[in-house]
Formats: structure tokens, C-alpha cells, sequence
């Protein structure tokens, strides 16, 4: 089969690899549709920790097609990867917060993924997917749970003033999040195609810069998610925030990046600033709310492409007003 494989810093190839037999307690799935994270930009510039070589991919969802020993998952199942694979043993996951597991193992950054025809993994990391679902949105489920533990810490209330910085995947999934609690949204991201989007995803405002958004909410906002990943987002993310309001940092800066935080500030203003890492235990929950429409993905589609033109889609930066690009593996170029 054919797989996206990272070999090393800066070294992306397409490869010719056997089809992965299931290990017991694993299904082998035939992937359907992948998403581009920034994250895999990050892997290849050695910018998130990974073991190369290895096959990368973690937004993916595709069909059962086998089962390793133990597994009673029926054949043509849809399901979604969850990506990360906690050990339960280690102090933190005693402790619940398996999201910070010390021997995590994810797909597609630990063990290989689903830039590939196909992939095995635990079979306890399927969420099962109605089988009429089309068949590119259940690679969004990923991405959702990751928000969804972020606007859990956020917890936007009804009425409350929430502003999304960030107008990428990350962020118009949040917006609709906070839509759906009841929160009037502002979207701030300076591309006009975005903030329309946004709007027609949810959002109740939409402003290209901090004096923009400073202009339409004077006080700031209750809650301010950051979901661009950039410095100059959560320099800003504070400064938007309301006396007593709440930051969360969704968006992955590379490692070793710093920023710069006036702790006076925070302190005077008591804004709590807070971070989020992956998606524990919200898998499903987010399955099942692509599932039933509370959450579209449709419009966050921006191009589909083979696994021959994904190696420059993650070497080079999103096009202008890209939202998500999908790798479909088993579909040939130009098929």
C-alpha cells in the first residue's frame, strides 16, 4: 500500500509499505479521508516531539475492513480514530488526566497513521459512525474533541460575550461551540472569506484586528479562545479579554516558542489564562454531535487531494483562506 511516511527532519515521502496485519485487540481500517494538521507541519520541521520513521495522519475515519484477536467489531463499520493511546498506569493517569499520559503513544505521531491506505490501531480508540455519514466528515471528530476540551475548560455560559481568535479549523469549530451555548461570538481573524464563514457558522460579530474587536466590545470579552497558534494571538488574546474574564489557549506554537505576557496585568485584572491538550475522554461526544448536525463540517472543506500531492500540501503553508485540506488515500490522482 502506499503511505506518507516522515523519515527524518524536513524529509516527507510517499513509500511502498505491506498492508499492517492487526495485532489482537486492534482493527485495520481502510481510511476514507485525513485531515492536514498543523501539527504535521510541526512534525516535519522537528518542531512536536515524534520517532521517525513513521506514517503520520491522526484526523482520520474509514471502514473496518479486519480485526485482530479479542476484537468483535463487525466488517464495513465506520468508525473515527481517536489518536491517543493512554497507558493507565502512570501518575497521571491515576489521577485522570489522561491527556497528560507520560507514555502516550498517538497515531500518527508514536505509531503510524492514516496518511495511508490503511492503518491499524487500538480498537478501543474506534468511535463507531452512522454509516450513511459522509464519508470525509468523520475526519473531523479529531479535531472537534480537541475543541471540545478546550471550550469545556473555557465553559462559555448563555449570554456571556466570547471572542475566537483564529479563523482555521480550530477556531470555526469553537465558534460554533459557543454558539451553541448560548454566547454571543466574535470571530477576529483578518481574512474577509473567514469572518463570512464564520458569521454563517454561528459567529454574531466578526472583527479583522485587536482594535477592531477593542472598538465593538470596549470592555473586552468574557471568555477568549485562542485558536490561531501564533504569536501575536496570545499576546493578544489577554488584551481582549474582560476584568475577571478567561483566556484559553487552543492553538499550538512550536516548541521552544515564547511570547510576551504582562503578568501585572493579569494579576490587577484577575484574567485567568488558561491551556488545553487534546481530547480527553471527547471522542465520542464529538462523533456524535457531527453526526447529528449540531456541528458542520461541510463548509470547513476547502480541497481534497491524493496521497501524491499531500507531501507538499504539509511542506508548504495553507492556501489563503484554507480552512481544512483532506487527504483521501485510496483514491488515485486525478480518479
Amino acid at each position: 500500500m502506499r503511505a506518507l511516511r516522515l523519515m527524518g527532519l524536513n524529509d516527507l515521502q510517499l513509500c511502498d509499505v505491506p498492508i499492517p496485519e492487526p495485532k489482537a485487540g486492534e482493527v485495520l481500517v481502510k481510511v476514507e479521508a485525513c485531515g492536514i494538521c498543523g501539527t504535521d507541519r510541526h512534525l516535519l520541521r522537528g518542531e512536536f516531539p515524534s520517532k521517525p520513521p513513521l506514517t503520520l495522519g491522526h484526523e482520520f475515519s474509514g471502514h473496518v475492513v479486519a480485526c485482530g484477536a479479542g476484537v468483535a467489531i463487525p466488517e464495513g463499520t465506520r468508525v473515527t480514530c481517536d489518536p491517543n493511546n493512554w497507558c493507565g498506569h502512570c501518575p497521571e493517569c491515576r489521577r485522570g488526566r489522561v491527556n497528560l499520559c507520560v507514555n502516550n503513544l498517538p497515531t500518527g505521531v508514536g505509531r503510524d497513521g492514516g496518511f495511508a491506505e490503511y492503518c491499524a490501531f487500538p480498537a478501543g480508540k474506534a468511535h463507531v459512525l452512522p454509516a450513511a455519514l459522509h464519508p470525509l466528515h468523520g475526519a473531523f471528530a479529531e479535531p472537534l474533541a480537541c475543541t471540545l476540551h478546550g471550550m469545556d475548560i473555557g465553559a462559555p455560559k448563555a449570554g456571556e460575550r466570547v471572542a475566537i481568535l483564529g479563523g482555521g479549523v480550530i477556531g470555526m469549530l469553537a465558534l460554533q461551540l459557543a454558539a451553541l451555548a448560548g454566547a454571543e461570538v466574535m470571530l477576529v481573524t483578518r481574512q474577509a472569506e473567514k469572518q463570512a464563514l464564520g458569521r454563517s457558522l454561528g459567529a454574531h460579530l466578526a472583527a479583522g484586528t485587536e482594535e477592531e474587536a477593542r472598538a465593538i466590545w470596549a470592555k473586552g470579552a468574557d471568555l477568549v479562545v485562542e485558536c490561531a497558534g501564533v504569536v501575536e494571538t496570545v499576546e493578544m488574546a489577554p488584551r481582549l479579554a474582560r476584568s475577571g474574564g478567561r483566556v484559553v489557549m487552543l492553538g499550538v506554537l512550536p516548541a521552544g516558542q515564547t511570547v510576551r505576557i504582562e503578568p501585572f496585568d493579569l494579576l490587577f485584572r484577575e484574567v485567568q489564562f488558561l491551556s488545553s491538550f487534546l481530547n480527553p475522554f471527547t471522542q465520542d461526544r464529538a462523533a456524535g454531535m457531527i453526526a447529528d448536525g449540531r456541528i458542520r463540517v461541510a463548509p470547513l472543506v476547502s480541497r481534497c487531494m491524493a496521497l501524491e500531492d499531500a507531501v507538499g500540501a504539509i511542506a508548504n503553508p495553507p492556501r489563503s483562506g484554507e480552512i481544512r485540506a483532506l487527504v483521501l488515500p485510496n483514491v488515485l490522482p486525478n480518479g
